[in-house]
């Protein structure tokens, strides 16, 4: 098992060192002990691990919370239980992404009413 001082990790993992201490602050990985003597804070390749899996979490959205709870999830095998996140996440996208696609109509709406020169277009008013 290899060991990592905090800038070893954050170099390992593909982020900066205030990353991995904002981590920690916020309980996603857990401070070690400076037990060996030297001084400095050793950590593990299952710190790695986390920190890789943490940043897989956030590229498909997931907040920090959301992270925490999968975290807990992944650890014990819980395949229902990242199956029920992943699902929550979607619902909460496709919703996002409905909203996104009327405002984007409205504003293609404004756009041909400005073009057209009518009006409505310095009040916004569409409909």
């Amino acid at each position: 098992m290899s060991s990592y001082t905090i800038g070893t990790l954050a170099r390992a993992a593909g982020v900066t060192v205030e990353t991995v201490r904002y981590y920690e602050r916020r309980g996603l990985l857990e401070q070690p002990d400076r037990g060996d003597g030297s001084g400095y804070r050793q950590y593990s390749d299952d710190d790695v691990a986390r920190l890789a899996f943490v940043r897989r979490a956030k590229a498909l959205g997931f907040t920090l919370a959301e992270i925490r709870s999968l975290l807990g999830a992944s650890e014990c095998g819980s395949v229902a239980g990242v199956l029920a996140a992943a699902e929550a996440k979607l619902a909460g996208m496709d919703e996002e992404l409905r909203r996104l696609t009327a405002t984007r109509e409205r504003l293609r709406s404004l756009v041909q009413i400005c073009a057209d020169g009518d009006d409505n277009c310095v009040a916004l008013e569409i409909s």
